[in-house]
């Protein structure tokens, strides 16, 4: 199974344990798709939205002396958007109805990142052995 194949595979068991996802998306850090399922939303223009703005979170925890980026929560009226590393090369970005138990949401993309993380880093490290 390739790569691709199985990011995807992961994003679907996170939207299966967690029913109130409206869609997700896992995107290299310089905003390409790797793999989406958001029919409702424009992949590769959130990717690229989701790199703006893994820049500038990752000069803030570094300004304020915070460590490396972990994650990005945005509470908008209709619902979240939250963003995760995953691994050094990627990250997972989850949209959520407002009615989602946040703290079960942040575990379960947590969990979903570090597997992609895995999956996309050990793809990469791979590619750059052959």
């Amino acid at each position: 199974m390739s790569a691709e194949a199985e990011v995807l595979e992961e994003l679907g068991r996170l939207r299966a344990r967690m029913p109130q996802l409206t869609g997700v998306l896992a995107a290299s850090t310089d905003g390409l798709v790797i793999a989406q399922d958001c029919r409702a939303l424009e992949a590769e223009g959130i990717a690229a939205l989701t790199a703006a703005a893994l820049g500038v979170s990752l000069r803030l925890t570094e300004a304020a002396g915070q460590g490396d980026f972990r994650e990005l929560l945005i509470r908008g009226e209709a619902g979240y958007v939250a963003t995760y590393a995953a691994g050094s090369s990627a990250v997972l970005t989850v949209f959520a109805e407002p009615r989602i138990n946040v703290g079960r949401m942040h575990l379960e993309a947590r969990r979903s990142g570090a597997r992609l993380g895995e999956l996309v880093d050990g793809a990469l490290e791979r590619t750059d052995q052959a």
